[in-house]
């Protein structure tokens, strides 16, 4: 198993040192929020910034213990991994309103930087990057779609002696550039979300894990040394659920990335790899992805593409594919590799919604490793269902939740068999 207490990147070079004391004391709320991650965080300021202030956030570690300090920071276009997945539950025209919120995501994060003034070393420059004809096909028709989206962004697909303004990798045959898109510090980034929040006068409670919930028209939340009743409740927990709610448990199933960290570079190297200093994934089914770090450093990571496991030597692991990208880094030392677990849906879109029966009881989990930038949108609609109510959150909470059986027993044999099903469909999809 991986050692989730390791530091990652993002610990490593955090700006903001914030810490919340543990529950103590029986509370009283308007909403509970039981997760300090980006789902939880930003739930919580869309609720606060429209005047719902009493707002508890329960966090079992520390802010940014999951998925948040565990990911490649990437800010892209889209929600989920494929809409046409979703369309027979929403029909044509609830996928056509779904993609054109689609791009929002990267609107919210620069918004809420300005805003508040975050220091999370946000960046333009994203590359969605193609190894064949079949890609570059896809790529040309996402070309479309995203200049019809953002037709003010500097959009561009790239090919031949051309792609080298884009990337420094002979791997690749094409490439999309997006100047809308870009990284971003996440764990900064959240981090100066939760201090927004807490100015708003919202509590937020560190190392504070919920033992039980006990539902009802006033919900009560309890941990070791305290209690929160209020009047809604937010499950943002994701792949770190540990079978708290059993309801919200048997419609996702963990899988793994891993990341990994370079010693830092030189400008002439890192112009050399990147001459945007952007962000970059491909698209196949299970991709890579990697960007440069304002210290000069290549961030680059992955998961298994087909037999789910954990790498004995992550470090190693995920060398070996950062090298049939850029095979000039053969001599760049690794300071540092991490990685974690994410929660997968069936349909690999996001879930959000009530509990059955329980409409004071909200959830969001499912981003299919596609979080940073998902959640700021997807949580934004959730903060209208949790409020005033909204077409679009009607709308997603229409999206059925599959139940993953066997998940418990056969997480790793599902989890390889869903992995070369869809390396198999890629070659039809245009993804392969």
């Amino acid at each position: 198993m991986i050692n989730i207490e390791q530091p990652t990147y993002y610990t490593a070079t955090k700006k903001y040192e914030l810490s919340f004391p543990s529950l103590e004391a029986d509370l009283e709320a308007d909403v509970v929020v039981i997760g300090g991650g980006f789902s939880g965080i930003n739930t919580a300021l869309e609720l606060a910034e429209k005047g719902i202030t009493n707002i508890v956030v329960l966090e079992a570690r520390y802010l940014g213990f999951g998925g948040s300090s565990r990911n490649g920071g990437q800010v892209m276009a889209g929600i989920g991994h494929d809409l046409e997945a979703i369309k027979a539950d929403v029909g044509e025209d609830g996928l056509r309103r779904i993609f054109e919120i689609s791009d929002q995501g990267a609107q919210i994060i620069k918004a809420r930087i300005e805003k508040y003034g975050i220091d999370a070393d946000f960046r333009h420059g994203y590359g969605y990057m193609g190894f064949n004809a079949r890609q570059e096909k896809t790529l040309r028709a996402w070309e479309s779609e995203f200049r019809k989206l953002a037709p003010h962004q500097e959009i561009e697909l790239l090919t031949g002696s051309g792609l080298k303004r884009l990337i420094g990798s002979d791997a690749y045959s094409c490439g999309l550039l997006h100047m809308g898109g870009g990284h971003v510090h996440s764990l900064n980034l959240l981090l100066g979300e939760a201090q927004a929040l807490a100015s708003y006068g919202a509590k937020i409670f560190e190392h504070s894990p919920v033992l039980e919930v006990s539902y009802g028209e006033r919900i009560e939340v309890r941990t070791a040394k305290g209690s929160v009743r209020a009047s809604k409740l937010l499950w943002a927990c994701d792949s770190f659920l540990n079978r708290l709610e059993p309801e919200l448990h048997k419609t996702t199933i963990n899988t793994y990335a891993f990341q990994l960290m370079t010693e830092p570079l030189s400008d002439e190297l890192i112009e050399r790899i990147s001459p945007i200093r952007g962000a970059y994934s491909d698209i196949r089914p299970v991709i890579d992805y990697y960007r440069v770090t304002n210290e000069n450093r290549l961030l680059f990571g992955s998961a298994t593409p087909f037999i789910e496991h954990i790498p004995g030597d992550l470090k190693a692991w995920n060398r070996k594919l950062m090298l049939k990208i850029f095979p000039y880094l053969k001599d760049v030392k690794i300071d540092l590799a991490w990685g974690g677990p994410m929660a997968c849906s069936a349909n690999l879109f996001p879930q959000l919604g009530t509990l059955s029966g329980r409409p004071n009881a909200f959830f969001v989990q499912g981003y299919s490793g596609f979080g940073v930038t998902p959640s700021h949108i997807i949580c934004k609609v959730l903060a209208e269902g949790m409020s005033e109510g909204s077409a679009r959150y009607d709308l997603i909470s229409l999206i059925h939740h599959a139940v993953i059986p066997g998940k418990d027993q056969f997480r790793a044999l599902m989890l390889t068999g869903g992995k070369c099903w869809h390396q198999l469909s890629g070659y039809w999809t245009g993804r392969r």
